[in-house]
């Protein structure tokens, strides 16, 4: 039945994926975290319930995309993992830290409650940061130099500042009143933090091989991509518009940044993916040659084919459900 499929190929399309939903998602979540220290103890328990019904589930596409790495291209699991120990280690801890926080700030006594407000800010920065310093390490092609370490470090700041933005806009459409200005003032200011960070990664990867540069800069290559940064462009130009607008009579467009921002991180991952394809571990192993055995990939593929519907499924149900404003967490 799978014979004449390019196995590896839609594996490796699943994998992106699950990486793209995985960052759009618990992206936002992480980002309502990181804008903790600037926001009130009352505008805190908002920020949580906008994130309540959906941040447990988001964290579901990282789970698939780590699963489908391991199955699908096991020699690549193995070499992404073995060099990225110690961040992959840093965010585990992050998320369970977030996770402990998330539950014991609605139970604990008053008095401990900062606590683990700060805790829950402390385990989505340390998230963030881990996550953009994988990043950049495999950008860089997974090799510890100074230089690579330094671009990562830099990877690390503008990809938890484009948390923290893509969390700002999600609060825009999630809350009203004095919050929903706050809102918009955190996201006019991490708008130009997302505009660094994609042009310091958009400058660096064509750089990282000849490959990749000839990939971007060769002809007719460079015509048929250039529609890419200029819908970036156009996207920026947007979102800055309707922020200086926002919010308006009605809470008319609230949902305009946050869905112009998901627009702008598709665009970002899929030049990533173009610029990489066809390996997997940046200029070392290729998707066909870390692909399981073409009778594992098939059977494989029938146990995703059902589970990810059902992921997809049970994330659009709970979104519809909890749409509209959120209110203060209450347990009681």
């Amino acid at each position: 039945m799978f014979a004449s499929l390019d196995l590896p190929f839609i594996f490796a399309a699943l994998l992106g994926l699950s990486i793209l939903i995985y960052v759009v998602l618990d992206g936002f979540d992480l980002g309502v975290g990181i804008l903790f220290p600037f926001a009130t103890p009352d505008d805190r328990d908002t920020m949580v319930a906008s994130i309540g019904p959906f941040w447990d589930a988001n964290e579901t596409w990282l789970v698939l995309a780590i699963g489908l790495l391991l199955v699908a291209f096991p020699v690549a699991h193995g070499a992404i993992l073995t060099q990225l120990y110690l961040p992959v280690a840093v965010m585990l801890v992050g998320l369970i830290l977030r996770g402990v926080a998330f539950e014991f700030r609605a139970k604990a006594p008053l008095k401990h409650k900062r606590a683990w407000d700060g805790a829950f800010f402390t385990g989505s920065l340390m998230t963030g940061l881990s996550q953009g310093f994988m990043l950049g390490l495999y950008i860089m092609g997974l090799s510890y130099t100074w230089w690579h370490v330094g671009f990562a470090l830099i990877t690390a700041v503008f990809l938890t500042v484009a948390y923290s933005f893509i969390g700002a806009t999600w609060l825009i459409a999630k809350t009203e009143g004095p919050l929903q200005k706050k809102a918009v003032e955190w996201s006019q200011g991490g708008i130009w933090g997302v505009v660094l960070g994609m042009g310091a990664i958009s400058l660096a990867t064509p750089f990282v091989s000849q490959r990749i540069f000839d990939k971007w800069f060769g002809l007719p290559q460079i015509l048929y991509l250039s529609p890419l940064p200029a819908l970036s462009g156009l996207l920026v130009g947007l979102i800055w518009w309707k922020l200086r607008r926002l919010p308006m009579a009605g809470d008319r467009f609230a949902w305009v940044p946050f869905a112009a921002s998901i627009a702008l991180f598709v665009l970002g991952f899929a030049g990533m993916a173009y610029s990489f394809y066809p390996f997997i571990v940046p200029e070392a192993i290729t998707i066909y040659e870390a692909a399981s055995a073409p009778e594992s990939l098939a059977i494989i593929l029938v146990g995703t084919l059902i589970v990810l519907p059902t992921i997809l499924a049970y994330s659009i149900l709970s979104y519809w459900i909890f749409r509209g404003k959120a209110t203060p967490l209450r347990y009681d």
